[in-house]
This record gives C-alpha cells, structure tokens and sequence, in this order.
C-alpha cells in the first residue's frame, strides 16, 4: 500500500470512528476525546424537562418536510419523540433541508429544546412533549433503501394497510428486531430469564452449566442431531437432563440451568423450534414428588407477578400490535391429574383411550374448559401414562400404567414437561433396556446412581413459548431472537 493511501485510509478510520460530522464537535478541547455532556434517554422527557436544552441521540424513524419546517420523529429502542426543525434565529434554510435529507434509521446527534405541547402527540411514546432542534449531526448514516419499513412492521393485521410477512422480517432480523414490538418482546424475555435466576436462587437453587455434545440422545428416541466428532460421532443435548441428576447424586440438592436445547423435530408448527433456550430445573425432595411441582409451579407465579407489575411497558407495547386477554393465574397453582383431563375431554365429545397421549388440539381444547371452569391460563396436569414418557420417569408405585410426571400448561398450550426421576440403578436399567437404548452410551449416568442417590425431580421449560403464550402471541418465532427450524439456519 503506497503512503498516499494508507494516509486516506486513516483519514477514514478515524472520521468513522469519531462519527463522521460531528467530529469536532464530539470533542470540547483537543485534549480531551470525550465531550462534557450528558446524552439524554427517550424514555425521559417528560413535561419536567420543558425548556431544558438536552442532547439526543437516536436513530430517525420517520421525517417529513413542510415548507421552512421540517417533523422527525426520533426512536430508541420502544419509545420516540417528535423533533422539529424550523428556519429561525437557531436553524437556517439549508439545516432544515439537511434535516429533511437524513435516512431513515440513520443514528444521530441532537441539541434541542424540551417543549411543553398542548395537544397530545398520539403517534409517538412521548406525547406531552416535542424538541425544538439546535443542531442536528449524522452519527451514522442508513442507506436510503430499507429492506423493511418499521411503520408497516408494527402495524396490527386487519387495517387493510401494508404490513410484513413473517419471512420477510426473519430474513432482515437486524431491522425486524428494531421495532418498539420486537424491543417490548425480547426485554420481557430477558425479565423472564432474570426472574427465574433471581427466584431459584432465592430458594437455595445452584446454577449449573451442563455439555450439549453428549455421547448418546439424552432423552433417546430418533429426534436427535448427529455431529462429526474426530473419529467417531456424537449428538447435541436434547436436554440438559441426564447432567442435572448427576449433580443430585454429586449432593447439590437443587440445581438450574439456562441453555441452548436441540430438537431434531422435523415440526414446522407455530410452536416448535429446533434450537430453543431450556429453563432446567432439578432438586431432591424429602417424601413427596408433589414438593418439587410446588417449588416449579411457585417459580412461575414469581415470573408471572414480575412481569405484570414490572413490564407493563412492554406489555402494552406489544399488545397495541397483538391485542390479547391478560394473563391469568392462580395461587395455589390449580393441578388435575391426567384421568380427570381426559373424562373432561370425553365430556366435551373427544374420543381417545385413557393411555393416549394428548395432541396439540386436545391440549388446546382442554385449556380452554380449564380457562372456563376455573378461571386460570396456567395448571399442572398430573400422573402422566408412563407409555409416553422419557426411559428415567418413576412409575406411579400404585398404579404402574400411569407414572410420576406432570406437564404445566399456559393458555392451553404444554411449556414444561417433568417427572420424578428413577433414582435406583437397576430400576434404571431396566427402564432404560425397555426404550431400546444403548445402556453402554449411558454407563456413566446410570453409574451415577450406584452410590446413594436422594429422590429427586424436576423439569425443563422453553423460555421462547412462555413469552410467546403469556404475550397471547401466536407464533414462537416472534420471541426467538434468531430462530432455528427445519428450513431456517439463517440469519
């Protein structure tokens, strides 16, 4: 690289890294690389800031030009503001025109004057005030053709106006996610997660991390990724299952996990996805399975009562663009045992034998005779057909046809699967030869239980469908940052 061109690629670098115009005004003294001012956030000016002068920076959502004035409306994250430009002692012709020229999406620097309005802005999340605009600076610039108008990706179906496709914001994720809708979504998602840690924590739990390439299908069965691994194969974890008990028999007493989950489910439902975050939990109990499903089902109710007194925000926000009924739950958590789900079914004029597992519209159905009887979106079904449960769930010593397991339901739809766990190796075993599974590949954890093992049980929870269901949306995409099925890899 000759001098000449090395001199114009730093010229480059550091007007890029120092934001383009603004340059020299990001910088008070030639001393110092930072100025001495404070950028102000969206989601506080209020009428408290009127006529204060602040600084902004946010990206330009939508502008429009109208004679010697130009309206922006600026964005960060889910809230707006509207900005005005207007020719004046503090803005000339030319700055209005430059205002007006700016892309959308482009991310800029602005001095403005918080103003009192008198008449409510309805289209924008701060609606008592407006800015009165100083000096605007591009901080960096969008190109003019979006793969995506945000306006038309926020708007609710039915209005008979543009909206977009569900591939279409899959395949442009980066704008999609930019959206006050996707921005409301994925806060709450991250409120669940923090929730869940700050409740099992609370309760003595211990957060483990677990492998998610294992030698043998964790939950057996065919629904399982194969992966080259040197000289031989290996899968990825269905579960963080197998490892959760070990930590049981290695005297953790309750454990949790948050993790990538692998499903190799060719499903291309609304509800299945082939990589999915798994809420893991596990613990010993002392004389009752019943102890465990009592500490799952009160971690939900702490997650529920979080969320709808600490994300109303974001609730509303996605409810302007997907109305839904809130929320409704119970405490205690309202339990049925599966024969008494199937006799409301058969009620209801469902045929299936009392060992049929329940299909995705039976459990829909039933949650909705739940929601009507008893009032709530969230319940436990209880003593599940051991046909149709993993190789490691406890028999029901009273019944052996049906078994110690529970599925928790919200909104008619299954988000937990759990069991007490078979703690005796031999019964293990025994379980285990009867699902047809290598018992060579599961030595190792069968082993485990060799050596005194405290009865123990748990379950895993999609962190995707308890957003998607308690949002009333009706797609798990929608709260899949970057979802993976069977015709999606990208982005």
């Amino acid at each position: 690289m000759s001098q000449l061109m090395q001199k114009q690629t730093e010229k480059r670098l550091i007007k890029i890294i120092a934001g383009g115009p603004a340059t020299k005004l990001l910088s008070k003294t030639k001393d110092s690389k930072s100025p001495d001012r404070e950028l102000v956030r969206v989601q506080d000016l209020t009428p408290e800031k009127a006529d204060q002068l602040i600084w902004l920076r946010a990206r330009v959502h939508t502008s429009r030009a109208k004679g010697k004035q130009c309206f922006l409306v600026l964005r960060q994250q889910q809230f707006n503001v509207q900005a005005l430009v207007a020719v004046g002692d503090r803005a000339s012709k030319q700055m209005v025109k430059f205002a007006a020229n700016i892309t959308k999406e482009s991310i800029v620097d602005v001095e403005a004057t918080v103003r009192k309005v008198e008449q409510k802005i309805e289209s924008c999340s701060q609606q008592d005030v407006e800015l009165h605009v100083e000096r605007i600076f591009v901080i960096s610039q969008a190109e003019p053709r979006l793969p995506l108008q945000l306006e038309d990706a926020v708007r609710p179906d039915g209005e008979g106006r543009a909206t977009v496709n569900q591939d279409t914001r899959l395949d442009n994720r980066v704008i999609d996610l930019r959206t006050t809708t996707s921005q409301a979504v994925f806060r709450l998602q991250s409120g669940v997660c923090q929730l869940f840690r700050d409740t099992l924590t609370k309760k003595g739990f211990v957060e483990i991390q677990t492998p998610k390439i294992i030698s043998a299908a964790s939950e057996g069965g065919a629904n399982v990724f194969t992966v080259s691994y040197f000289k031989t194969s290996a899968f990825l974890a269905q579960s963080p299952q197998l490892y959760k008990q070990m930590c049981i028999c290695a005297d953790f007493d309750k454990v949790f996990c948050v993790g990538p989950v692998f499903r190799a489910e060719d499903s291309n439902t609304h509800r299945h996805l082939t990589e999915f975050v798994g809420l893991d939990i596990e613990m010993a109990f002392n004389y009752h399975y019943h102890e465990v499903i009592d500490s799952i089902t009160d971690t939900m109710v702490q997650i529920f009562k979080g969320l709808r007194d600490n994300f109303q925000t974001e609730i509303q926000t996605v409810n302007k663009q997907f109305p839904s009924e809130p929320f409704k739950f119970l405490e205690p958590t309202l339990r049925l045992e599966y024969t008494e789900a199937v006799a409301m079914l058969r009620e209801a004029g469902v045929e299936m034998g009392d060992e049929d597992d329940l299909s995705t519209p039976n459990e829909k159905l039933l949650g909705r005779l739940v929601k009507e009887k008893y009032d709530t979106d969230f319940y436990v079904l209880d003593k599940y057909p051991l046909a149709v449960r993993p190789f490691y769930t406890m028999p029901d010593p009273s019944n052996p046809k049906y078994s110690n397991s529970y599925d928790m339901f919200m909104r008619g739809e299954e988000i937990l699967s759990g069991a007490q766990r078979v703690h005796d190796a031999q019964l293990l075993t025994e379980r285990a030869i009867h699902h047809q599974i290598d018992l060579e590949k599961i030595k190792a954890y069968i082993d485990s239980f060799r050596y005194g093992a405290p009865p123990h049980g748990g379950g895993g929870i999609g962190l995707e469908r308890v957003c998607m269901l308690y949002l009333g949306l009706h797609n798990v995409r929608q709260t899949s940052m970057f979802p993976r099925d069977p015709k999606r890899l990208t982005p």
